[in-house]
């Protein structure tokens, strides 16, 4: 069986807050550093979604409202992908496709 590995470094300052994000994934032989990331996890004990968001002060606040913005359309994809529900995929794009619109990332309609 094959194994592989994806880790994250995070250096904090003296206010632990994170200043830099080193990113790895041994299969592909990655090494990247990122201003921010967002990791879900299912908890199937709890039944209950865990996670952890962190950005450095580097990440602009543009850039943060893109990231937000991809993630939901990120979410649509994944949702339809596992479980087969075009129509609540579709609102969800509809959603992000509002979402955007408001930041000011895309025309209005």
């Amino acid at each position: 069986m094959k194994q592989s590995e994806i880790n994250f470094s995070v250096t904090l300052n003296e206010k632990n807050m994170p200043t830099k994000i080193v990113w790895s994934a041994t299969d592909g032989g990655v090494t990247s550093s990122t201003p921010s990331i967002m990791l879900s996890v299912w908890d199937q004990a709890a039944r209950n979604t865990l996670r952890i968001d962190l950005w450095t002060t580097e990440m602009k606040v543009e850039d943060m409202k893109q990231f937000q913005h991809q993630t939901l359309l990120t979410m649509a994809d994944t949702l339809e992908r596992a479980t087969g529900e075009k129509e609540a995929a579709r609102s969800m794009r509809e959603f992000a496709r509002e979402f955007g619109e408001r930041l000011g990332l895309i025309k209005r309609r």
